[in-house]
């Protein structure tokens, strides 16, 4: 059956170039476009930036405002202009007619240009023939990713600022709830849990600031015409233009007032097959959910049943099993460390991209179009999730203050040994508290009880008093609400 198949595809490509298609609509094939999964891994809001309509009108309003602006300019004539912007409506578009085309020309530019021409001609002979002017496929594709990636970020930005909001709250709160650190998953020192949240805060700070930087590189305009030179934007090929307008050559007038009215910079050269700004922002946000990831991993490790210190906000059967009626299940940690996953492994194919042939890449440009919306739509909807996770936190300060007491003291062994060390020498007090701890696992007692009776120990003259503050793991936080207060301070001038 595949072979005949197979046999028959290959007479007919048409097969390829068309969705399959159940009762009229076609089938959904990723868990982005998913009617079941689609709201877990993407959000709607991703999902309308990324669409096929969202995409075109961009491409339509890349053409509304070169017309405006070349008509300004004289490039083309007046009334041009204004039919050619008039008739920049995505409604007005054929999605079916646009579609064949496509699949037909291997580009959707020339086909949405082609039904753009045709109407402002129908409307006055001859006027569409001023549209695109001096514009080529990879101006308006490249200009309507920067947009698609602007509006992204804009979500982005205010997901970053919901975690940040819900890490400065459980901070503040938890600032010195004591905590067991672990160390290659085993006990180490006592921290805070609200130093554990101000090392993540920190982190999600500094994913702020990589934002700040590198929007001025990404939000860039693409319009240079077929290799980049703006050759076409001349006198020669203008309806009514000098060669120098304010100064400045006609070409680089029109480009920077294209910038202005898209709201977009400017670009110092032409960067069609310079793709390292795109690389940029999807590292950055494989980045960005790979610390979303760290996150979930620690509290779903907070969440085993032996553990219980954290959990996932409560909702009736959220997580719930089939068959085990008592699970509750990290679900929300899974969605995030299974997106951030993807992300990376994506953003690998942006950096792939980079390498591309000439002035005008032979399948390198096409990776983009696969991996980019994903990797935002999934990087949006991992956002999402944390932030949710983080504003509904359910901490249990009683199964940490339990789970610091399993070790019966052992976790504030450092605070013991430097402790004793001033009087009896660092060493000599790490090997005799290293074996009391082994003693006190075998025999069952707390190491206080066992720091007492034992001789060198009486000799190096601690009260009972002092061994008692020793061993109490809150009095061994460190700087930790300093540091703590340290980040919120930073987080409150960076975000002022």
């Amino acid at each position: 059956m595949f072979k005949t198949f197979l046999t028959t595809s290959l007479r007919r490509p048409e097969v390829f170039l068309r969705p399959a298609q159940y009762g009229g609509r076609a089938t959904k094939t990723t868990v982005i476009d998913s009617q079941i999964f689609g709201n877990i891994f993407s959000t709607p809001e991703t999902t309308r930036i990324w669409s096929d309509r969202q995409r075109t009108a961009y491409f339509l309003d890349f053409e509304a405002s070169l017309a405006r602006v070349q008509a300004k300019l004289g490039v083309i004539p007046d009334r041009a202009g204004d039919e050619i912007a008039k008739h920049c409506r995505i409604d007005d578009l054929d999605f079916e007619l646009l579609r064949k085309q496509t699949e037909l020309i291997g580009y959707p530019v020339l086909p949405v240009v082609k039904q753009l021409v045709a109407k402002v001609n129908a409307a006055e002979a001859g006027l569409g023939e001023w549209a695109h002017w001096g514009a080529t496929t990879q101006d308006l594709t490249d200009t309507a990713v920067v947009l698609q990636l602007r509006d992204t970020l804009v979500l982005v930005e205010q997901s970053l600022n919901g975690i940040q909001n819900a890490l400065e709250a459980l901070c503040k709160e938890h600032k010195a709830t004591p905590l067991a650190a672990r160390s290659n998953l085993q006990q180490a020192v006592p921290i805070s849990f609200g130093f554990k949240m101000a090392r993540l805060l920190a982190s999600f700070q500094r994913h702020q600031q990589r934002l700040d930087e590198l929007k001025p590189r990404l939000l860039v305009l693409q319009f240079s015409g077929a290799a980049g030179t703006l050759a076409t934007i001349a006198s020669e090929s203008s309806y009514n233009a000098p060669n120098e307008v304010d100064g400045r050559s006609l070409g680089l007038r029109c480009q920077e007032l294209l910038a202005e009215d898209l709201g977009l910079a400017t670009p110092a050269i032409a960067w069609h097959t310079e793709r390292d700004n795109l690389a940029e922002v999807a590292n950055y946000l494989a980045t960005l959910t790979a610390t979303c990831a760290k996150f979930a991993t620690d509290l779903k490790l907070m969440m085993q049943s032996e553990v219980g210190e954290a959990r996932e906000p409560y909702v009736a059967h959220r997580g719930s099993s089939s068959t085990m009626p008592q699970k509750r299940n990290p679900i929300g940690c899974a969605y995030i460390c299974s997106m951030a996953a993807s992300v990376r492994t994506m953003a690998s194919s942006m950096v792939e991209a980079v390498v591309a042939d000439h002035e005008r890449s032979t399948g390198p440009w096409e990776i983009e179009w696969i991996v980019l919306p994903q990797i935002c739509t999934l990087s949006h909807a991992c956002l999402s999730h944390t932030q949710y996770l983080l504003e509904g936190l359910e901490v249990d300060e009683d199964a940490m203050k339990r789970n610091l007491a399993l070790s019966k003291g052992a976790v504030v062994s450092e605070a013991v040994m430097m402790g004793l060390g001033k009087t009896i020498g660092r060493q000599v007090a790490h090997d005799i508290v290293y074996d009391l701890c082994r003693k006190s696992q075998l025999e069952n007692k707390p190491l206080l009880e066992l720091l007492r009776q034992h001789e060198d120990i009486k000799r190096a003259g601690l009260t009972d008093e002092e061994l008692q503050n020793l061993c109490d793991p809150a009095n061994y936080l460190g700087l930790s609400e300093v540091m703590v207060d340290r980040v919120l301070k930073t987080g409150t001038s960076t975000r002022s």
